[in-house]
């Protein structure tokens, strides 16, 4: 039996948007096991916390049976390791990220020499889109209704309405 592709697609999804959502099915396809790994970088200060962000990647998730949610701290390679993975997926939507995940592509492949990364273009329609901006949108109230899937929208709200 051929062994399992397994794929990790890391980030900080604070929050998941319909980019990062577009990515997780296309990458789902190509996969026999995608996980969506959350990172846990203490050095930031997140609007979700890790649970929070699990939490609405498993409810947006929920119709993709190859895909499971999961959360690291440590190197991302360590935590591929421990999880039998060998290939990182990484969004790209503009030439500067290109330039970043090519430089993290690198560094990853030069602590793990298995471990390969690839790079999917961004829908175009996403191409603009990150969390900052997301946030920076719904926290001075802008309709956010296209940007993300519907239950990162409803915790948006409710998350901002409690700050007020």
């Amino acid at each position: 039996m051929p062994r399992q592709r397994v794929a990790v697609y890391p980030g900080s999804f604070d929050p998941v948007t319909c980019g990062h959502l577009d990515i997780i099915k296309r990458a789902a396809k190509q996969f026999d096991h995608l996980i969506v790994a959350v990172l846990n970088n203490s050095s930031k200060n997140p609007l979700f916390t890790v649970e929070e962000r699990k939490a609405l990647l498993t409810e947006i998730t929920k119709e993709l049976p190859n895909v499971t949610i999961d959360s690291f701290r440590d190197l991302l390679v360590n935590f591929m390791r421990s999880r039998n993975a060998d290939c990182i997926v990484r969004g790209i939507r503009s030439v500067t990220d290109f330039e970043y995940e090519l430089q993290m592509a690198s560094t990853n492949h030069q602590l793990d020499g298995e471990i390969e990364t690839i790079f999917m273009m961004t829908n175009p329609k996403y191409s603009y889109l990150s969390s900052s901006i997301v946030k920076e949108i719904a926290k001075f109230k802008g309709n956010v209704q296209d940007l993300v899937p519907d239950e990162v929208r409803e915790s948006l709200i409710a998350k901002y309405a409690d700050q007020d």
